[in-house]
C-alpha cells in the first residue's frame, strides 16, 4: 500500500509510483470520484475542443506552456 501525509493546508503530495502509473506531469489535473467508502484518482482527460492548441503538438513544450499560460 502506498501512503502519503495530509498537511494542515489539506495538501498532500502524489508519491512517485502513482505519478508514474497515471503518468503525470506538471501541470496535470487530476479527478476524484467518491464510491462507497473509496476515492477513485484519476489523471483528467480533457475534450479536444476545449483547449484549441491540442491539435498542434509542435506547439507542446514547456517554453510553450510558460508563455501561452497567462493568455
Amino acid at each position: 500500500m502506498i501512503t502519503s501525509k495530509l498537511t494542515s493546508k489539506a495538501q498532500t503530495t502524489i508519491p512517485q509510483p502513482v505519478r508514474i502509473a497515471l503518468h503525470l506531469h506538471e501541470g496535470d489535473e487530476i479527478t476524484y470520484r467518491i464510491v462507497e467508502n473509496h476515492i477513485i484518482l484519476t489523471k483528467a482527460l480533457h475534450e479536444q475542443g476545449e483547449d484549441p492548441f491540442v491539435l498542434f503538438s509542435e506547439w507542446g513544450s514547456a517554453a510553450d506552456c510558460r508563455a501561452y499560460e497567462r493568455l
